[in-house]
């Protein structure tokens, strides 16, 4: 592998005029820059990354722990943030908390120890004495999705409480009155902020939300199961359960499908967090879909910000009802020719400070 001083020797220059080069120092001649960069192709030369950083104080690498990478939510959340920070001449190091406080304090850990120069995070609880020593102590941080109320961090998320509200009036619309929630872990400012928004658009229409109805979940599958099996062995069951996660849904529907009842037939079921699986399971089920893609591009936009000197701003962006078949809609009128559902529109989405 080619040195510093290979380049040096082929372009007949000194080390110093090299290094210039490559950081893109001024004071270089335009006859010495173009020596140098035609013996970097030549040779195949590529810096060290790691005694780059060492000099600068830099390493270009953000870290990313997010709360379950089999989540497709994340994993789209993760891919948009790799493709941006990659545009902004970034490397990404991604660490999976898979919804445990220990593991994600095992990543942020890890993730300082190799000099990142900046951390998103979708925090899995209310802020472990790490996260707060982190966020507290200078490192430049963002908090994606999640985040830790009372510390002055950027946060970029959706606010999903308006289409909350889109999904009820939808339910009650089609004659549905029993709506119960699976719920996240009340720790996250997720998992609480989707209860209290679905509390509060039953109550616009007078409709309760009992104790019974609500179950807690954690954000996977199995907790949706569990959650459902209990719903449909009270004496009145819900008509409605809705999943306040993707994962949640998908076991909700194993539930109802394990004691030989169809939705939206016996039961109705909505969810938080569409995912391209919903199109495809029977029926399709009836969502609210976040702009995750967007979400992860203005984390990276904001981290970036903070470790160049810019101010960093907090983002909001719009959640928004996307209407299927999964609570007793009445199935879309199609020609011969195509059985293809109607294409979902997808508002424009507004950005503003929170």
């Amino acid at each position: 592998m080619a040195s510093i001083k290979d380049v040096a020797a082929e372009a007949g220059v000194s080390v110093a005029t090299v290094s210039r080069v490559l950081n893109d120092h001024p004071s270089v001649s335009a006859d010495a820059r173009a020596r140098v960069l035609a013996a970097v192709e030549a040779l195949g030369y590529r810096p060290n990354a790691v005694a780059r950083s060492l000099r600068t104080d830099q390493t270009r690498t953000l870290g990313l722990v997010i709360s379950d990478v089999m989540n497709p939510y994340f994993t789209t959340l993760a891919r948009s943030v790799e493709e941006e920070a990659r545009s902004l001449g970034y490397s990404v190091i991604i660490g999976n908390a898979d919804e445990r406080p220990d593991l994600q304090d095992h990543h942020v850990r890890t993730l300082l120890d190799r000099r990142i120069d900046g951390l998103l995070v979708s925090p899995t609880d209310g802020g472990s004495p790490l996260m707060l020593d982190t966020a507290r102590g200078g490192t430049p941080m963002v908090f994606v999705d999640r985040w830790i109320p009372g510390l002055d961090v950027p946060v970029v998320r959706a606010d999903g409480r308006r289409a909350v509200r889109d999904l009820v009036a939808h339910l009650h619309g089609l004659g549905h009155r029993r709506l119960a929630i699976i719920a996240g872990p009340a720790a996250t400012t997720t998992g609480s902020e989707r209860v209290e928004a679905f509390r509060e658009a039953l109550a616009e229409y007078g409709l309760p939300l009992p104790d019974a109805y609500i179950g807690q979940g954690d954000f996977q599958a199995e907790s949706g199961r569990r959650v459902t099996d209990a719903f449909l062995d009270l004496a009145e069951p819900p008509e409605v359960v809705f999943a306040a996660d993707n994962l949640m849904a998908l076991g909700a529907l194993d539930a109802v499908r394990a004691r030989g009842m169809r939705v939206p037939q016996d039961i109705a079921l909505a969810a938080f967090d569409d995912i391209p699986w919903f199109v495809h399971t029977d029926p399709p089920v009836t969502a609210i879909a976040q702009p995750t893609g967007e979400l992860g591009r203005a984390a990276v936009r904001a981290l970036v910000d903070m470790i160049e000197g810019r101010p960093p701003q907090s983002v909001t962006l719009a959640a928004h009802l996307v209407v299927r078949r999964s609570c007793g809609e009445p199935a879309p009128i199609t020609t011969p020719a195509s059985s293809e559902e109607p294409p979902v529109q997808h508002p424009m989405t507004n950005r503003s400070q929170s």
